[in-house]
């Protein structure tokens, strides 16, 4: 940890997360797709001595050579997956060399992987031979991630998990192969961005997912199984505060992951408009819709979802299998748009995600958080936001 950050936590009154045999501010940079947690953010994170996470998917839309071999191709052509997934791999690749000489051997530099991916397997193995510190995996349950990193011991395995009934079930399954999770990020539905970790929006409020519930839950369990002190629990969703900061410290966790206030950061790798969205969402913008992954969904009601949504269920109505995937990509290995299946999305995420990064705000799909921001509308630097969690003065803070 930089020297620096060192200062910043003696004087935060906050415990160091221990994590792979380092010490790390207790902030963790949530995984952000598409390509808006890439090599640029989540290496200014790992800088200050924090963890800044890599989302994988489609990440050759921030490489003008790999988006020029593929985006011209047939969606019909027998090998056009084959070829965009190798583009991808090859973006992996660069964005964690990248993530990694900004970091300067500080910090961790994780990657994030959705299960739900079809090619979910072959970007853990690509993060693992590119010298990911860490693999995050969530949108499902990562049963089989001990397998596919077994050959890399020292590499930190982190699922990420909603409530205490999924971390026993990936937990004693795990301990079957001969290995513990070496965090658990514990997400709350009703306050994260993106995909959530509930099986329908109408669940986003259930209390199990409260983390005043969740996290003793989860610790009592640890405790039973005599492994309370190997697992640090990362608490993820409505955090903005150095208050909430400590709070949550206080119920037993032992970091905070944040996603839609890093997003918004002046290191962030999306476009300037695609942070101006998310930062001037009101709280009524802010919408809860099920994901073409069959997973509920929190972004910004921009005019596609405005317009997706008075339109989703004559959509669903109208359901039916496709016999291949409409952009040849075939990103997710079930899909509600390729699948024909009614009870989910009826759109192509890979595409609206694109959009947003490119900060087409007609067109784009943009996943936020439901909580304030700490800067309100004003685009701040990572140093800044890490400053403010850990209690520093930071001019012009809007939260707390």
């Amino acid at each position: 940890m930089p020297p620096q950050s060192r200062r910043w936590l003696a004087d935060s009154g906050l415990r160091p997360l221990n994590l792979g045999g380092r010490t790390l501010l207790p902030v963790v940079q949530g995984g952000m797709g598409v390509g808006v947690s890439a090599g640029g953010l989540a290496g200014t994170v790992a800088a200050a001595g924090a963890v800044g996470t890599i989302s994988s998917v489609d990440l050759r839309r921030l490489h003008p050579d790999l988006m020029a071999q593929t985006s011209h191709l047939d969606h019909k052509a027998p090998d056009v997956r084959a070829r965009i997934d190798a583009a991808n791999l090859e973006a992996l690749d660069r964005e964690i060399r990248r993530a990694r000489r900004l970091a300067a051997g500080h910090g961790v530099i994780a990657v994030n992987v959705m299960r739900a991916l079809s090619a979910y397997a072959d970007y853990v193995r690509q993060a693992l031979a590119s010298g990911a510190d860490a693999i995050v995996v969530g949108a499902g349950l990562p049963l089989d991630l001990p397998e596919l990193a077994q050959d890399h011991p020292r590499v930190a395995l982190i699922p990420i998990l909603s409530d205490a009934r999924g971390v026993q079930v990936v937990v004693r399954r795990w301990m079957k192969r001969g290995r513990l999770p070496d965090a658990i990020v514990l997400e709350h539905p009703r306050l994260a961005g993106g995909h959530l970790g509930a099986a329908r929006v109408a669940d986003l409020t259930d209390r199990r997912f409260d983390f005043d519930v969740a996290v003793p839950e989860v610790l009592a369990f640890l405790a039973r199984e005599g492994i309370e002190r190997d697992i640090p629990i990362i608490a993820a969703g409505g955090i903005s505060t150095h208050d909430d900061v400590r709070r949550l410290q206080g119920l037993g966790a032992a970091a905070v992951q944040l996603g839609t206030a890093f997003a918004v950061t002046a290191e962030s790798d999306a476009a300037e408009a695609f942070k101006r969205v998310l930062v001037s969402a009101r709280p009524e913008d802010v919408v809860e819709f099920t994901s073409v992954a069959g997973l509920p969904a929190r972004a910004v009601r921009t005019p596609w979802l405005e317009k997706y949504l008075r339109l989703e269920p004559r959509m669903q109505a109208m359901a039916h299998p496709k016999r291949r995937c409409n952009m040849g990509f075939d990103c997710l290995a079930r899909c509600g748009l390729r699948d024909g299946v009614p009870e989910m999305g009826q759109f192509c995420i890979d595409q609206q995600l694109g959009h947003a990064l490119q900060g087409d705000v007609a067109r784009g799909l943009f996943f936020r958080g439901a909580g304030r921001l700490p800067f309100g509308e004003a685009i701040r630097p990572v140093r800044d936001l890490l400053r403010w969690l850990l209690g520093q003065p930071v001019a012009d803070a809007a939260a707390g």
